[in-house]
Parts: structure tokens; sequence; C-alpha cells
């Protein structure tokens, strides 16, 4: 199955590193252009995407994928198959996509298309959560366009028509150092901190809930003070990952967080809004039935994580998520379902024929 081979080359290559993703991106852009692919590369600093076309037809369609991953230890970079699965970082999210994405325009390179214009979009940075734009995004401010967008996160062969917004802060605590023998003289930063975390989640931002989700997420995705063993902390860093909820006031959220202590400073690290296209939405119709035929239990849901796809909704382009199947990302048991690889595939590439007016009928494996 060349879907399983291009997800296991890409998944060996550690691209939580720049060099990685350097290695990663000419794999795929090489496996592209020898099967008549034509690609274009656009640098942005340092950072390097690839736009792979097909077809010449006046609806545009593009699928978005990345290629790097969060890090791992060295054993994730191994692939490994076990009971139908395909385990290994970045396995469900979203190396496995991304090879059926670039297997699916290259099968649709090989049937003419005169109503659509498919392009492939691969980018190095999804995963970055530190400020600043990334190449989406950039691409987007750029003038980048489609009529719909797909971005390969994972989805279980659902489609994603919402997804939460992001609301990352460095919360910086202050505190008073002195000896560690006599910590009633001081303020020790990291407990004033851990009294500040404990009382994020009772926030009443957190007790709204929307159509498709119960409820916000709050992470503590990283807490560091204190230099010395005996002395008492005089500061601590506390970072904190919130997913919002479609329509919530991002605003008010800093606002609430400001007001369970002013003495601590936050400081916004990234501020996206939540993803929403709606479910009736024609694009999102066909997408449906094409994946219904490999999976018939196929609907609407709300995602948990973000996406590529807010830069595109941001400027009125419609924009779902739709991966295959699978479980554990970003944890140490990641793993896609082979099975669905192939399904996931196929239900491109009949969602591309569709829009063409050449869908054929194709008997898949039921998901």
């Amino acid at each position: 199955m060349s879907e399983l081979f291009l997800a296991e080359q890409l998944i060996a290559i550690d691209t939580s590193t720049a060099t990685g993703v350097e290695r990663a991106t000419d794999l795929i852009a090489g496996w592209l252009s020898a099967r008549g692919v034509g690609i274009r590369e656009v640098r942005l600093g340092n950072r390097r995407c690839l736009l792979a076309a097909v077809g010449t037809g006046p609806t545009r369609v593009l699928f978005n994928g990345h290629i790097d991953v969060v890090p791992g230890s060295p054993s994730q970079f191994i692939p490994v198959q076990r009971d139908g699965r395909l385990y290994g970082r970045g396995a469900y999210d979203m190396k496995g996509a991304l090879a059926a994405m670039a297997i699916a325009v290259a099968e649709c390179a090989t049937h003419p298309l005169r109503n659509v214009e498919l392009e492939l979009m691969i980018v190095p940075d999804e995963e970055t959560s530190g400020p600043g734009p990334n190449c989406t995004e950039l691409l987007v401010a750029d003038g980048l366009r489609a009529d719909f967008v797909i971005c390969g996160e994972p989805t279980d062969l659902h489609v994603g028509v919402q997804a939460k917004g992001i609301v990352m802060v460095c919360a910086h605590v202050s505190g008073v150092s002195v000896h560690g023998s006599t910590p009633w003289l001081g303020q020790n930063a990291v407990l004033r901190a851990m009294d500040f975390y404990s009382q994020v989640a009772s926030l009443p931002c957190f007790a709204e809930s929307s159509e498709l989700f119960s409820q916000p997420s709050v992470n503590l995705g990283r807490i560091a003070g204190g230099d010395a063993l005996n002395c008492v902390p005089e500061s601590c860093q506390v970072w904190i990952d919130i997913r919002t909820l479609p329509g919530q006031d991002r605003g008010e959220i800093l606002a609430q967080l400001r007001a369970i202590d002013p003495g601590v400073e936050i400081e916004l690290l990234l501020d996206r809004p939540a993803a929403v296209v709606s479910h009736t939405d024609p694009m999102v119709q066909r997408l449906l039935h094409a994946g219904r035929v490999a999976a018939p239990h196929a609907q609407p849901v709300g995602r948990h994580g973000s996406s590529d796809a807010i830069p595109f909704l941001a400027v009125g382009v419609p924009a779902v998520e739709f991966g295959p199947v699978g479980a554990g990302h970003h944890g140490a048991d990641e793993y896609v379902d082979i099975a669905s690889l192939s399904a996931y595939r196929a239900a491109l590439v009949e969602f591309v024929r569709e829009l063409n007016g050449d869908a054929e009928e194709v008997i898949w494996p039921q998901i």
C-alpha cells in the first residue's frame, strides 16, 4: 500500500527539528516530482513551503498539510506496524494524512481535471505555539485563496466543521527571595503560581458551553521557577494553554485571568479564534458524501485542537478538518489505522472527481 509506505518514510524522519523538516520536505517534493506533479517552493525567511498543483479548472480546492511534529523520544521515529495500526510520532497528526493527500493529488494528476484546480499545500510549522504568524497565515495574508480547504488533521473520517480557538499565555509570578531555612520571611513565587493556577479552571468562562462542545479546556503546559534548593524562589513562570469555544470573548478571558491576582503579569503568546463553517455548506456536504462511502458513520463534528483552517476562514474561505482514523496524537502511543489511510485517500479522490463531474464508482473497504 503506497500510503503506508510513504507514511512510514515520513515518520522515520524527526521533523520536530529544522533539519528533519528540510529532509522530509525534500522527500515529499521528490516523490511528487517523480510522478509528474508540478511543485512550487515558497521561502518565508528560513521556512520552506511546498505548493503542488494539478488541473486547470475554475473551482480551486486546497489540501493543507503540515510536515512538522511535536518532539518525541527516538523510538517514536521508528515506524511500527502492529494489529492493523501504524505507530510512530506524527502517524495520526498528520504524516499518515499527508502521505494519503500526496497520493490523492498524484492520482488526480492522471485524470484530466477540467473543472477543478487541486493544490496540495505543505507547511513546516503548524505545530508551532510561539508568537508570530506561521506559514499558512503568512501565505493567506499574501493572497493565497481557494474555494474550499481541507486540512488533514485527525478526525477519524468525520468532517470537522468547528474547532476550538486558542489563548496561550505565560503568567509571570514574582516573590521575595530569602534563605530556605526561614521561608516565612519571604514569599515563594512557585507557591503563589500554584495558587494562581488552581483558580483558573473555576473562572466563569470555563462554565460556558456551545453547540458541539461541553466546555472550554485548560492545560498547564510548563512551569519554571527557583534557582537553588536552599532559596525561596523569587520568580516563577507558568505557561497556560486555553482552548476557547466558538463565540467566546477572548479579551474577557484574559481579563478574568488578570483578575485572579492583579500582581501576576499575563503575557499573551498566541491568540486564535475558533473555527466555524456551516455543515450545510455545499462543499461540506460533498465531502461528507464522499467520506460516507468508506465511513458511513461520518458526520460534522467539533474538534478540540486548532488548525490552519482558521486563517482561511478569517478571509471568507470555507475550510474544514478531515483526516484518517487513529488516536494518541502528541502522546507516546500515537497511531493511525492502516486501512483508513486507503479509505481516506479514496474519499479525497472521489470528492475531487465529483467536483470535476467525472466521479467513478469505487468499491472501498468500510471503516
